[in-house]
């Protein structure tokens, strides 16, 4: 039996290789010939780097960028070849700012522009960049501002902050002082999400309640974001605030594609790609795959979705492990999944099931395995 295991992280609990290690350890007592084979995955958030450089495909190195409240902190990044790959998560990430003092008027993106920076000193020029998980609904302009760009207010003040409290102010942008070297490079942004700049689905409303925004802070970085899509747009001649993905990362999507030219991909899409996916599941009896939550939003460009698609290609089952499931987790059974398991084995709390979650997920599993062995066996 061929079983291959590659599940996204579990976020804030388990990571995608310690869940392969725990499913595999129950595959492999069920089925003590099985061949095992992990695949970590990522969509461009936490654990990006990680599941990119798995099989000793690269090697990891650390820079010192400002962290989303501006302290410096030590950063990793990724070096595949001639690739880097940058996780905003690890650079200006909601994991490295206090849950009290969680505020996206005042998180900024600056640290994530100063890793493309350093990895343009570096002379690297094709750049993989994961936008997931970030602190930040500053639209970009801080990150854009350690690329050299330049934002001014209604009385040709030059804004030196970039955060969201400052999109309101924004009356021009210049773009003289800004990198060169970025437009002679080929960057890819890792995005698994569709939202415009603006709007009800917009980055704010979609996302910045999670980041620290109250009610009353949400009309105020939408007005922001308002005034800032109006001057983008004007600056690059297109609506940009209007693509698909814009407004991932609280606008650093949009960002990215105006100032930077790059090219927004599916982050799963991405990683199955370059980890040669189809090659790996060959011949493969079963696939299990897995994340900390699966609901309706599985569906569209999440690891549930990006494994079902080679699956059915394949012909190969899929079974999901789940932290917990949500409203809308049916929908993963239309595009081919078999089995939906979470691993709550009974009503508990959010703390509980994660501070349980390796008991849980190894309870999970052996059930699983052992069901499927009445079978084959």
């Amino acid at each position: 039996m061929k079983i291959i295991i590659a599940p996204d992280s579990f976020k804030g609990s388990l990571s995608s290789a310690e869940v392969i290690k725990i499913i595999g350890k129950e595959a492999k007592n069920a089925f003590d010939e099985a061949e095992i084979i992990g695949v970590p995955l990522a969509d461009g958030g936490e654990g990006t780097v990680d599941a990119m450089l798995f099989d000793d495909a690269g090697v990891k190195k650390t820079c010192a960028v400002s962290g989303p409240l501006g302290k410096i902190v030590n950063a990793e990044y990724g070096m595949m070849d001639d690739t880097a790959i940058i996780e905003m998560a690890s650079c200006s990430g909601l994991t490295l700012v206090p849950e009290s003092l969680r505020n996206p008027m005042k998180t900024t993106s600056r640290g994530t522009g100063e890793m493309i920076k350093h990895v343009l000193d570096e002379g690297i020029r094709n750049i993989i960049i994961g936008i997931g998980g970030s602190a930040t609904n500053d639209g970009g302009i801080g990150a854009m501002q350690a690329l050299g760009a330049e934002f001014y207010d209604a009385e040709n003040n030059l804004i030196n902050t970039g955060n969201g409290e400052k999109l309101s102010e924004i009356s021009r942008i210049e773009l003289k002082n800004f990198d060169k070297r970025v437009r002679n490079c080929r960057i890819k942004v890792m995005c698994d999400v569709t939202n415009p700049l603006t709007g009800e689905r917009g980055a704010t409303y979609t996302y910045s309640r999670q980041k620290g925004a109250d009610e009353e802070t949400l009309d105020l970085l939408e007005k922001g974001m308002r005034n800032y899509e109006d001057i983008l747009n004007k600056c690059f001649g297109r609506e940009i605030s209007k693509i698909s993905g814009a407004g991932a990362a609280g606008g650093m999507g949009a960002a990215l594609l105006g100032f930077c030219g790059a090219e927004l991909v599916s982050g799963i899409g991405l990683l199955l790609e370059i980890k040669k996916f189809s090659e790996r599941i060959k011949g493969a009896d079963l696939i299990i795959t897995g994340e900390g939550r699966v609901d309706g939003q599985s569906a569209y460009g999440k690891a549930v979705q990006g494994i079902a698609g080679y699956a059915d290609k394949a012909n190969v089952p899929v079974i999901v492990i789940a932290g917990s499931v949500g409203e809308g987790y049916e929908k993963a059974y239309d595009f081919g999944v078999k089995a939906i398991f979470s691993i709550a084995d009974r009503p508990m709390s959010l703390d509980e099931c994660m501070n349980k979650s390796k008991s849980l997920l190894r309870s999970i599993a052996k059930n699983i395995f052992e069901l499927i062995s009445l079978f084959t066996n």
